[in-house]
């Protein structure tokens, strides 16, 4: 008995020990999902790193509707120059739907790309979009070829684009993650983003509107006075049809965190769908640069091989905007990279590869690896670098000889920093249960020389009783002696007995 209730004190040491460090585990490497919405699909991504903090259906086809329109406004940025005219066909003005959302604009109206951009952005003019569309392709069936090219190029798998307004068409339709991947490219274009991000503007004069008109945004969550009014939401598109429902982008930032959501086949929840994804984010995660972080330890001396023997080429570039995105309980020595020269259409247009960061079996971020050209230092202002600043994100490249799971520079003292009060937990628990430990074997110890001398004086009081058992049996044994004795020494002792007797009368 005494033997298993030692073997349990230790295994009840051994786990004591243990379970602290199990839990710290589990909470670093667990990934947040306290929340939910109630729209069919949403998601919710960090705007630098690309970094998924929650999706629902995320790669389930929906209509999208008219936040199609910030694809639209990407192209023709991209494309056209904004002090171009614009003039409106007939095809521009009447292919849209019976009572869908305008500005006004008639056959023959003209006006620049920079105007229309605004009308579409904010007022959600479909024949606006009609009218670029036109304008940057020669037909609306031209622009969707390039719709569903940038779509294609910005890694969309699951999404194929109609028209420029996102009306009712069967072959229209997206994903959430699509989506979210197309609003991070548009969004990041400050020409497009300074556009959506106005909340009113005023159009010039068409027939319909001789002297101007005011618009203003239809997105709820940049209008101050709105109930559904968001503090920290700087731009996005708002969307509806019979098919497509809800459907909702919105641009966010807090401090240098910067979130998208974007919400499909919504029921009037939209606004309260998107407010929840962007508390979430904004409560549970935080964003890190990486080049400042000490993750990854560029060397630009052994790692050419990258270059290859093109002469022209100088050498590698990290990208300076290379966010990662954690949970805010989680270490950055726990993130793992790895490169890969996996590129979409539109990444190898500026890259030649890109490190991947992961955490918790999750892609948190990403940095571009480009090529700087030997042509082009003077026009760029750089200078290859010394070998100590091989971390300079102007002169660097990816070392190919770190393990994947290699921690960041000072990661161990990072990490005791972070956790410094779990560890003193864990040190009090093993001094208690070490106390414990002593304190049993204390008492057993005890108790076994208690039991010793009860043993002793049980064995003491039988040799007693033995003893005492011994002298009556030697007493009883007395007379027999006598008994046994010869006949002539009774004899001799009587005949002395009778003279003493004798001599005494």
């Amino acid at each position: 008995m005494k033997k298993i209730i030692y073997l349990i004190s230790v295994i009840l040491l051994a786990v004591s020990i243990a379970l602290p460090f199990r839990f710290i585990a589990l909470a670093e490497n667990s990934w947040p999902d306290s929340v939910s919405i109630e729209s069919d699909g949403g998601i919710v991504i960090d705007a630098d790193s690309g970094a998924v903090l929650y999706g629902k259906n995320i790669h389930e086809r929906y209509y999208p509707a008219s936040i199609t329109k910030l694809l639209t406004a990407l192209i023709v940025i991209e494309e056209c120059d904004l002090d171009d005219e614009v003039t409106f066909s007939h095809n521009a003005v009447y292919n849209v739907e019976s009572g869908s959302s305008n500005a006004g604009y008639d056959v023959g109206d003209k006006a620049t790309v920079r105007d229309l951009l605004y009308a579409m952005l904010l007022k959600s003019a479909n024949e606006a979009a009609n009218a670029l569309a036109e304008h940057c392709s020669g037909s609306i069936e031209d622009f969707c070829v390039l719709m569903n090219s940038k779509a294609e190029a910005l890694g969309c798998l699951d999404s194929h684009f109609a028209n420029p307004s996102g009306l009712n068409d069967e072959n229209h339709y997206t994903t959430a993650y699509d989506f979210a991947l197309i609003s991070k490219a548009a969004l990041s274009n400050p020409i497009l983003l300074e556009i959506d991000s106005a909340s009113s503007y005023h159009l010039p004069p068409s027939k319909k509107y001789p002297d101007g008109q005011d618009i203003t945004t239809h997105h709820a969550m940049l209008k101050k006075k709105h109930e559904n009014y968001y503090e920290n939401a700087i731009g996005g598109k708002t969307g509806y049809t019979s098919l497509a429902g809800n459907t909702l982008v919105t641009y966010a930032k807090r401090g240098n965190q910067a979130l998208i959501t974007v919400i499909l086949n919504g029921h009037q929840t939209h606004y309260t769908d998107t407010k929840r994804l962007m508390d979430f984010g904004f409560k549970y995660f935080k964003n890190i640069n990486v080049l400042k972080s000490g993750l990854i330890d560029l060397d630009i001396y052994d790692n050419i091989d990258l270059l290859g023997s093109n002469p022209t080429l100088s050498y590698i570039a990290a990208d300076k905007r290379s966010f990662i995105t954690l949970p805010k309980s989680a270490d950055i020595s726990d993130v793992s990279y790895e490169i890969s020269y996996d590129l979409n259409e539109s990444e190898k247009e500026e890259a030649l590869a890109k490190i991947i960061y992961t955490y918790d079996s999750r892609q948190v971020g990403y940095t571009f690896i480009r090529a700087v050209v030997v042509q082009d230092h003077d026009a760029l202002g750089n200078t290859l670098p010394e070998k100590s600043s091989a971390t300079d994100s102007n002169a660097s490249s990816y070392n190919s000889s770190n393990n994947a799971s290699s921690p960041a520079k000072g990661g161990m003292e990072n990490w005791i920093g972070k956790h410094l009060s779990n560890i003193l937990i864990i040190i009090v628990v093993i001094l208690v249960m070490t106390l414990a430990y002593f304190l049993t074997a204390l008492y057993f110890n005890i108790k076994d020389r208690q039991e010793f001398e009860k043993l002793k004086d049980m064995r003491r009081k039988r040799r007693e009783i033995l003893r005492n058992r011994r002298a009556k049996l030697d007493k009883k044994a007395e007379p027999h002696k006598d008994s046994l004795l010869p006949e002539n020494k009774k004899n001799t002792g009587n005949s002395f007995a009778s003279k003493h007797d004798t001599d005494k009368q």
